[in-house]
């Protein structure tokens, strides 16, 4: 059987991609969506001190409980990312959702089972990461496959910004709510409101007859028409696909330990101070920082600089200037000082989105789903290391220091390898290839 040419492969691309009333529908959406997922991730690092108290943890096993999610997280991305390549990145987020919004709403239900509560939050939590891991490897599918090249950074970002958003939301309403009702009740919220979203998401955006398609292929394994091949031996053998996994590695390990730890290290740095400050200013800040990040990439490339040069500069901010901030964290003992530096770090960090998140879809487009999801899933067996490793840096030095400099350290190593290494070439398809 004759194969497409190359034409007529972006012939078809073009007619699957969303026009702009749709892509506006979908980015608004998923926005939430994103904000949703770390709405959920975020309700534990918030109530980690006041569980800690309830059943007596310590810093070590508060440690194993926040990093445990990212070990079944770890274990779905390259899954999620292939099935989103096959049967819609679409479907596979909405079957996540509802069904970590499900285990998320049960959690303080399940703490309540039996005396073993740290075996039974460390095992909700690897379930809660199992069924979110799939989410971003399916987002970046989704994006690549219906979003176009010269809009593709502002849309990712703008979705992106749904993780400070997510965790904003998580850390004003929370934060409240553990005042007012208790741990429990942050569960609840933040679950609850993704099963609303997930309601809306089946009963307006997606046809019922193709989702429950993409149930058969998932549980009959039925096949489908989309031609699912994944160039295995010609991605690994480019080493600007090894920079963009070394690169999503270390931007993600970063992320999660400050996700993870900084609301334990300013309720215990500064007791004295309000919890909704410290957990709403720094992703408030980022909001705004990652969809300006997405702006200024695109502008730049319309201006005329190479895709690369513009990647590259976004993982500079991204990871570099990032982490001098959060080195800054260690070496002060002031608290509007320290909220200045977190506020910082964490907004600079969102310039990843249109670093290294977009050029996993310049490299890859036709597989970009599955690249991301080997990409993250090196980055959440980081995390699960780094998460832990701070833990036990905490407990053993007794100061936080260490946590900032392990921050620094990791993104300095993977800003390395992406400014030498680090190409926006296809390397999915044909030998014949466009220097980006």
């Amino acid at each position: 059987m004759q194969q497409p040419t190359n034409e007529g492969r972006r012939d078809a691309a073009q007619d699957a991609q969303w026009s702009r009333p749709e892509c506006q529908a979908w980015m608004g959406t998923l926005l939430l969506g994103t904000g949703l997922l770390y709405c959920a991730r975020a309700s534990m690092p918030v109530c980690t001190a006041s569980m800690s108290q309830d059943f007596g943890w310590n810093k070590k096993e508060a440690g194993i409980v926040l990093s445990s999610f990212f070990w079944g997280y770890c274990l779905t991305q390259v899954v999620g990312g292939h099935l989103g390549d096959r049967i819609g990145g679409e479907k596979v987020i909405l079957l996540s959702a509802s069904a970590w919004g499900l285990i998320t709403a049960a959690t303080p239900l399940l703490a309540r089972l039996g005396s073993a509560h740290l075996v039974v939050m460390t095992s909700s939590r690897v379930l809660t990461g199992l069924l979110q891991g799939v989410y971003f490897p399916a987002l970046t599918s989704l994006l690549s496959q219906k979003v176009r090249t010269s809009e593709r950074a502002f849309v990712y970002s703008t979705v992106g910004a749904g993780s400070q958003f997510g965790t904003l939301l998580t850390g004003a309403a929370g934060s409240l709510l553990l005042d007012w009702y208790g741990w429990p009740s942050v569960f609840y919220f933040s679950g609850g409101l993704t099963l609303l979203w997930a309601c809306y998401v089946y009963r307006y955006l997606l046809s019922e007859k193709d989702l429950i398609l993409a149930l058969g292929v998932l549980v009959q394994g039925l096949p489908v028409s989309r031609h699912t091949k994944v160039p295995w031996r010609q991605l690994f053998q480019k080493a600007s696909v090894w920079a963009a996994i070394a690169s999503q590695l270390s931007s993600a390990c970063s992320f999660f330990i400050l996700l993870s730890w900084l609301p334990t290290f300013f309720k215990e740095t500064f007791p004295s101070s309000k919890g909704w400050v410290f957990n709403v200013v720094p992703w408030l800040v980022a909001i705004p920082a990652s969809m300006f990040s997405g702006f200024l990439s695109d502008w730049l490339i319309n201006q005329g600089y190479r895709t690369i040069t513009v990647r590259k500069f976004m993982q500079v901010m991204g990871l570099g200037l990032s982490s001098i901030f959060a080195l800054c964290l260690g070496h002060t003992s002031s608290f509007c000082k320290s909220v200045v530096f977190a506020s910082a770090s964490i907004g600079l960090q969102t310039f990843n989105h249109s670093g290294i998140s977009v050029n996993i879809q310049d490299l890859a487009p036709s597989c970009a789903g599955f690249l991301f999801g080997v990409a993250n899933t090196a980055g959440a067996l980081a995390g699960v290391v780094g998460v832990c490793l701070g833990g036990y840096l905490t407990e053993t030095a007794g100061s936080w220091t260490p946590v900032f400099n392990l921050v620094a350290v990791v993104s300095s190593l993977g800003l390395g390898a992406f400014l030498v290494f680090g190409e926006a070439q296809r390397v999915d398809l044909s030998p014949a290839r466009q220097d980006l």
